[in-house]
């Protein structure tokens, strides 16, 4: 089976499993073209090099392909353009700019649905719900191939008309019980036939410690480990008001947030000057983007990972520290108690609390025997790739 694998903006700081997930695919015997809308701003993987070498990148356009996609448009039924017109007709919730960016996204889908029948493709699968959803649906009405969806997260944060996006798709994928019920609920009649929940996972012969884990001991650094790209619904600014409250306890605390800014919005600024505030400079670093193997180091040093976020589908880094055996903690979002039972497989916290989370911490900090045992609980669970 032959099928394109859209993922925007591919490979970036976040799309390791996207990667792992790939290679299933391929192990498998699916031949999945990777196509993405356009490259990265941040490379950081060694494996994003060769992942580059195997994308078809859809933007930007250069002459062969404003023909290629002017070749798709002429192939195309009259029905199919139709109906890329009715949706740009029917959008809710948008202006006009971005009514009329959402018509020049037919002039790319037509672009994509070019190459999916020259490669062949079966299917047209659309790793998101924003506006790569729209592409894909555009190219599958221009080229009369089925398309897909995965939903990563709450439908909220992938803009409006959703129910545009979803309701011609063959089949979609969601990551969570929780994600499942929010697309019942959100998406009525326009719900696709088959719909399947398909988390994303780690792979375990990977992720996984390489020396024994040794609980912090008073009077030494107190390494805190945290990840997520630099957005505000990641709640970095949350763990680094933590983070405060525990050295105002007399506890050195060192921590480190890995993940870079994406949008540009400030995000990054904001946390520094909290960092100033809080008098926490040379105990808080912001690393950036990281490779995954030196992402797994930090993982492995680390005497906690905390996950502070506002919203989570379920999180990857979350799932790649239970394996890695380091204690975590994570806040009660999403679908984060399909992954974790609280006080068996790491500590669940309400989200928004700077007061939970030096909580939760010192619990784990301060009893060595429940910080360890949090490691190796026999019920702990073992997510395994998707």
């Amino acid at each position: 089976m032959r099928i394109g694998y859209l993922v925007p903006e591919f490979p970036s700081q976040t799309h390791t499993w996207i990667w792992r997930e790939y290679r299933a695919l391929t192990e498998l015997g699916v031949h999945a073209d990777l196509v993405s809308t356009r490259r990265p701003q941040i490379v950081c993987h060694a494996w994003s090099e060769t992942a580059q070498s195997l994308t078809h990148y859809l933007c930007p356009f250069d002459r062969k392909d404003a023909i290629e996609a002017l070749r798709g448009l002429w192939e195309a039924p009259l029905s199919g353009l139709r109906r890329c017109l009715g949706v740009v007709r029917d959008a809710t919730d948008i202006g006009a700019v971005e009514r009329v960016k959402l018509a020049l996204l037919i002039v790319v889908a037509a672009r994509l649905a070019r190459l999916a029948k020259q490669r062949d493709w079966e299917q047209i699968h659309v790793m998101s719900a924003g506006q790569a959803a729209h592409l894909g649906a555009f190219a599958s009405y221009l080229s009369g191939i089925d398309y897909s969806l995965t939903l990563l997260a709450s439908m909220e944060g992938y803009g409006p008309n959703q129910h545009l996006k979803w309701r011609d798709a063959s089949f979609a994928v969601v990551m969570s019980e929780k994600l499942l019920a929010e697309v019942k609920a959100t998406l009525g009649d326009a719900i696709p036939k088959h719909i399947a929940i398909g988390p994303m996972g780690v792979d375990l012969d990977e992720a996984k410690r390489t020396t024994p884990y040794v609980p912090w001991n008073p009077g030494q650094p107190c390494r805190i480990y945290g990840c997520g790209r630099l957005h505000p619904v990641k709640g970095h600014d949350i763990l680094i008001r933590a983070v405060a409250e525990l050295r105002r306890k007399g506890i050195d605390v060192r921590l480190e947030i890995a993940g870079a800014e994406i949008f540009d919005d400030g995000y990054r600024e904001q946390l520094l000057a909290l960092v100033e505030r809080e008098g926490l400079v040379g105990s808080v670093e912001l690393l950036g983007a990281i490779a995954e193997d030196r992402h797994r180091r930090k993982l492995e040093a680390a005497h906690v990972f905390a996950l502070a976020s506002l919203d989570e589908g379920i999180s990857v880094a979350a799932m790649e520290a239970m394996a890695i055996e380091t204690p975590t903690i994570v806040t009660d979002v999403g679908g984060m108690r399909e992954l974790v039972t609280h006080e068996e497989d790491a500590l669940i916290v309400p989200p928004n609390d700077p007061e939970a989370l030096p909580g939760a911490s010192l619990r784990a900090l301060e009893n060595p025997e429940f910080g360890f045992d949090l490691t190796r609980r026999p019920g702990r669970k073992t997510p395994t790739p998707s």
